[in-house]
């Protein structure tokens, strides 16, 4: 179970005494075997009263680093980082917002709040959870945004003519995963009617069924460096689209496509290339408009892979080397005879683990080579690839 940080440590954490404590424990294993170990170190230092959660501490910044950006100063929980928004993404969304009067009805431990309190006209932050509140205010002074911070019901208004920004919980008090709206944290229907007329975005896993919003006029699905990390919902004046697909890179570069784009193409015979569109075009049910731009075609209408004659830029693309009818028998055929060790499966339309075809087909040799497993039609379909990654 997770440890539950109390006021009082969260003061301690943000004291000189605390500083110090973390900077001395900062270089501990804290691993499974090193665990009694790094108590009696933690309690040497600080006490006893203090060691868990100095070590707790320690351990979420180490988790932290690969999520929020410039946060080695900052404090968690577990459940709050584990729901925070990586920093490119509550960046991405905190632009649409920029020059707003924002209320982040739900700011947990300010990851969003500090992206927002960066491009808003005005920035308030409010949370019932008082800990949680205590480590936004020392999150943002950490960035160096100064949001006013507010102990507020998300479900109980307390500002006007502000852009109203939630993230509900998505875990019950024993931590498991809740999938419906009306299990969330505040749960989605009640918040809605709260801010009933007001803009409204609330961030949300990506597998939200759509039809259980319909106050939401735009879904935007967003992913970062080819992982589909959450749904943005948009109410009341933000909403612009239906469904938009958002596709951030570390690197800073980005691209955007929505159901306004153009989709007019069909199925086709495959091309010289297979192209896996990236997952927030699958879920956001933008994959004819993705090869419309892009001059792809399906290879069949009810599956998301696209085929052509020549790969988006700066894409993982497979270029086929021969294809045909699936069987395990064919298929270990085609390995063989290429000399394949090395293989990639991917699969969509048919009921196939790749890691137990693996162990069946049992490739050996010195080559590589990607196989695409699909249907068309109602034929199971296997190609042989290269894949190769484009240039932007």
């Amino acid at each position: 179970m997770a440890y539950r940080f109390s006021l009082a440590d969260v003061a301690f954490l943000r004291s000189a005494g605390g500083v110090a404590a973390l900077s001395a424990c900062a270089e501990l294993p804290l691993t499974d075997r090193s665990r009694i170990a790094d108590v009696a170190a933690a309690r040497e230092v600080v006490g006893t009263e203090f060691a868990a959660a100095v070590l707790e501490t320690v351990l979420l910044r180490r988790k932290s680093v690969s999520k929020v950006d410039s946060a080695t100063g900052w404090l968690f929980t577990g459940d709050a980082l584990q729901q925070a928004s990586a920093s490119p993404v509550a960046r991405h969304r905190a632009r649409r917002l920029a020059g707003r009067d924002v209320h982040d009805v739900t700011c947990s431990i300010g990851a969003d709040l500090v992206a927002l309190a960066a491009t808003a006209s005005r920035c308030m932050g409010s949370d019932v959870d008082e800990v949680r509140l205590a480590m936004a205010a020392h999150n943002c002074a950490e960035a160096g945004v100064a949001p006013a911070l507010a102990r507020a019901d998300a479900l109980r208004p307390v500002t006007k003519d502000t852009v109203v920004v939630a993230d509900p919980a998505r875990r019950d008090a024993a931590g498991r995963r809740a999938w419906r709206p009306s299990d969330f944290t505040p749960p989605l229907d009640e918040l809605a009617e709260a801010y009933r007329g007001r803009d409204l975005l609330v961030k949300c896993s990506p597998g939200i069924d759509p039809a259980l919003v319909p106050w939401a006029g735009e879904v935007e699905l967003v992913s970062l460096d080819g992982g589909v990390r959450e749904a943005a919902l948009y109410g009341g004046g933000l909403a612009g689209v239906a469904r938009r697909a958002t596709v951030l890179r570390g690197d800073g570069t980005q691209w955007t496509i929505t159901s306004e784009d153009p989709d007019d193409v069909g199925a086709g015979e495959p091309g010289e290339w297979i192209v896996d569109p990236d997952g927030a075009v699958v879920r956001a049910g933008l994959v004819r408009h993705y090869a419309a731009r892009h001059g792809l075609w399906q290879l069949d209408e009810r599956i998301a892979y696209l085929t052509g004659d020549t790969p988006p830029p700066g894409v993982r693309a497979f270029r086929v080397l021969e294809h045909g009818p699936y069987t395990e028998k064919a298929l270990r055929a085609a390995l063989k005879k290429r000399e394949v060790g090395r293989l990639e499966i991917l699969v969509r339309g048919l009921d196939v683990d790749p890691d137990a075809l693996r162990r069946k087909l049992k490739p050996r040799g010195p080559a590589e080579a990607s196989v695409v497993l699909t249907r068309i039609g109602r034929s199971p379909v296997a190609f042989v690839c290269q894949a190769q990654s484009g240039q932007n």
